[in-house]
């Protein structure tokens, strides 16, 4: 073995990387790169590596400097741009989707690349033809198939998104991760013959790496779920988070020491001085709460008003939200004014007539206080839902690895502690006409009242659409949006129950904290306590 001929270490990781020996590649491509800084193809290979591995950052640095050394590296730059989306970096998406496009020319990727950016600019009209024409010129492009698929079922076409997804795990045995989204275009019945026994052999794929396998994992759990056989669907839920722990480790203790460094900076005193501080414009709605929490029913309800526009899950204040907690005591008051202008041009860009814009970023409960700050006169609503159905509806879903956030075991259940003591602290100092707390157990029983003080809130003048949430044709690109296609109910109240033996940690949250008496559909007299969005 020659260590410093850049040639063959570029060989050996690239053998390494398709014998799935991913840590094996990346050691030999670091040294192709060292004996050669100008091997471009060695940094794009670096980076599929480090994008198998889970780091992100790394792998965006690798395409980054690849596509540098040469510019029509046209996969580089597809992969860069669906890794910086993945992040929250749209503007930096949509330029390296569309220099995909420009260097891709009439290639699959090329042409992946121009629906990318049409995509991600919300044109999906335009990115559904030209995904389409794209089929219809290579029937065999796996990854049109699954894009269209995504597209389609987020505008609530179930049926043709199926096929898609069908034809994505037919074509592309390594995109067998499709099957999550397959999964969630309808509940799964007996009708689905041999569905599960086919995901159960997709597990056996050679080569199937572990972003796939984790949603193979969850895709045969929600399937399982679906036809009752509630022991197997917790087998697979428990088999994804082991995968995911491998790709994405969460450490608990340095969370908890961010929150108490959190709550200590944003003081009485400190949130007092929004009024002198912030912007005065009321445009934004920030929906937050734990994930699957009732976030996208509650941007439904919402969004269904004629004045207001859909943001979805906007990545701004998870990005500027830690710079400024970054910055410590010299971040206090200055980032405020443009924070906002930058927020409201985000918005404005989204929606630019709408009286109100909203952002149901779940994990926006970390900045409440400096968003409150930025925007003094903006509603801030909690969603609120049974701690033991929150964790295991999270445990049952896909969250991107990027993301730093656990999805089981003993580091959920510390994380929603941090989260409690986090959103009590926000309780206590911001305005509770501005800080609205929507419970979903409230919610899903007594829809109307809650959704009418929800509107009040907003500062919005009622509306009949608002209680038909599942008539909102917008574009839903959270796992729940075939239920958010479904009038509101409360299926998903109480589902814990079916998972009792198979809890393990989670156990804890059953009767965690003073939100615990909702945990019963049937408890009315805890019903009656609960609290439900002021007016």
């Amino acid at each position: 073995m020659e260590p410093f001929n850049a040639t063959i270490q570029h060989d050996l990781g690239l053998a390494c990387l398709e014998a799935g020996n991913v840590s094996d590649a990346i050691a030999a491509l670091q040294r192709a790169v060292a004996s050669n800084p100008r091997y471009a193809d060695a940094y794009f290979r670096l980076g599929i590596a480090l994008e198998k591995l889970g780091d992100m950052s790394g792998a965006i640095v690798a395409y980054d400097r690849a596509t540098q050394l040469r510019p029509s590296l046209t996969e580089a730059w597809f992969r860069a741009g669906a890794l910086v989306y993945t992040l929250g970096h749209r503007d930096e998406a949509i330029g390296c989707f569309r220099r995909a496009g420009a260097t891709g020319g009439q290639t699959s990727f090329g042409r992946l690349g121009r629906a990318r950016a049409l995509l991600t600019e919300g044109r999906n009209q335009e990115a559904e033809k030209v995904l389409r024409q794209t089929l219809a010129l290579d029937p065999k492009n796996a990854m049109a198939h699954d894009l269209l698929g995504n597209l389609l079922s987020e505008f609530g076409h179930f049926d043709e998104a199926r096929d898609c997804f069908e034809r994505t795990v037919a074509i592309a045995p390594l995109l067998a991760g499709s099957y999550y989204e397959l999964v969630r275009c309808r509940p799964v019945t007996s009708a689905d013959d041999g569905l599960v026994q086919r995901m159960e052999a997709a597990l056996a794929t050679p080569g199937l790496d572990g972003a796939q396998r984790l949603r193979v994992h969850l895709a045969i759990g929600k399937a399982a779920d679906d036809l009752g056989d509630y022991a197997l669907a917790m087998q697979h839920f428990d088999a994804a988070d082991t995968v995911r722990r491998i790709t994405a480790p969460f450490d608990s203790a340095a969370f908890s020491m961010e929150i108490d460094r959190l709550i200590a900076r944003c003081t009485p005193d400190w949130i007092a001085r929004a009024c002198e501080l912030g912007s005065r414009d009321a445009t934004p709605v920030l929906i937050m709460g734990m994930p699957r929490s009732g976030t996208t029913l509650v941007e439904q309800i919402i969004s269904s008003h004629p004045e207001v526009g859909a943001g979805g899950e906007l990545h701004y204040w998870n990005g500027r939200g830690a710079a400024w907690h970054g910055c410590g005591a010299a971040g206090t008051e200055a980032p405020f004014p443009a924070m906002a202008a930058d927020y409201l041009g985000v918005l404005r860009a989204i929606a630019p007539a709408a009286a109100r814009v909203t952002d149901k970023m779940p994990f926006n409960f970390l900045w409440a206080g400096p968003i409150h700050l930025a925007f003094p006169h903006a509603t801030i609503l909690h969603c609120r839902r049974a701690a033991v159905d929150t964790a295991l509806s999270i445990h049952q879903t896909h969250f991107h690895p990027s993301l730093p956030f656990p999805t089981g075991g003993a580091e959920l259940v510390a994380y929603f502690h941090c989260y409690r003591r986090l959103m009590g602290h926000w309780r206590s100092v911001l305005p509770a006409d501005r800080f609205i707390e929507v419970d979903y157990e409230e919610l899903t029983r007594a829809p109307e009242p809650v959704i009418r003080r929800i509107i009040a809130a907003c500062g919005l003048a009622w509306h009949h659409a608002c209680l038909l949430p599942q008539c909102n044709p917008r574009r839903v690109q959270t796992p729940s949006k075939w239920q958010a296609r479904q009038p509101i109910s409360r299926s998903s109240v109480g589902r814990w129950r079916h998972y009792e033996p198979w809890l393990g940690p989670l156990r804890a949250l059953v009767d965690d904290g003073p939100e615990s008496a909702r945990v019963s559909p049937d408890n009315d007299e805890a019903k009656a306590a609960c609290v439900t969005a002021p007016g």
